[in-house]
């Protein structure tokens, strides 16, 4: 039994971590707004991948989908340097 309590215990944080990425797609979004509003150089190319990503991933947040959400939300930040 007390073996049990630690597995159990891990198992519990996993999915809480799990949640708390889920919720953070619009903290990303944010983060992805105010970089945009500071109108960074970007090539023409990139704003519209920026802006596609950007769109894709408030889209998937919206159907549930977060884990592609984050997906999406993280390579725009990686394109804006954030």
């Amino acid at each position: 039994m007390r073996k049990s309590i630690p597995i159990l215990a891990a198992l519990v944080l996993c999915g809480a971590s799990g949640l708390a990425l889920a919720h953070n797609c619009p903290n990303e979004m944010k983060d992805i707004d105010a970089k945009l509003k500071t109108k960074p150089a970007l090539s023409s190319d990139d704003a519209a991948k920026v802006a596609k990503l950007r769109a894709d991933g408030e889209a998937y947040h919206k159907a549930g989908k977060h884990d592609e959400s984050m997906k999406s939300l993280l390579e725009a930040k990686k394109i804006l340097g954030i």
